[in-house]
């Protein structure tokens, strides 16, 4: 029974999709509609669940600090999405962030296994967490 619950709980924190288009968010109420979209490089929505990346820190495309970060904060959105109309699996232990969103900690994987994260890093298009200031102002 007890490994029953555990295999439940695991199931609960690793969502897998097929390759198909994955969207830009637009528009209110994503927990009703059970929207599967991404917000920015690093957050999402999948079926209505809000997400954010482990490790990683993307440049913000809301609120940014300076142009640059706007205009690569759209490359790291895009190379995401671009990234995950592959397929992708969400894989997350059930953490979730300190912000007021609480939104769930995962790695997006991709279908050859890499970490979306760390390609996006490795292509400039984020830094790691914890970071150290907002390197693409300065």
């Amino acid at each position: 029974m007890r490994m029953r619950i555990l295999l439940a709980a695991a199931a609960l924190m690793t969502w897998t999709a097929p390759a198909m288009a994955i969207e830009e968010c637009s528009g209110g109420h994503r927990e009703a509609r059970k929207l599967t979209c991404i917000v920015d490089g690093d957050t999402g929505w999948q079926n209505g669940k809000k997400w954010r990346m482990l490790d990683i820190d993307a440049p913000e495309t809301f609120g940014a600090q300076c142009d640059r970060e706007k205009a690569i904060g759209h490359k790291a959105k895009n190379r995401l999405i671009a990234l995950m109309s592959k397929g992708y699996r969400l894989a997350g232990n059930g953490e979730k962030d300190r912000t007021s969103d609480k939104r769930v900690l995962v790695r997006v994987i991709l279908p050859d296994g890499r970490d979306a994260g760390k390609v996006l890093i490795r292509e400039g298009l984020a830094q790691p967490w914890p970071n150290k200031g907002n390197m693409w102002c300065e």
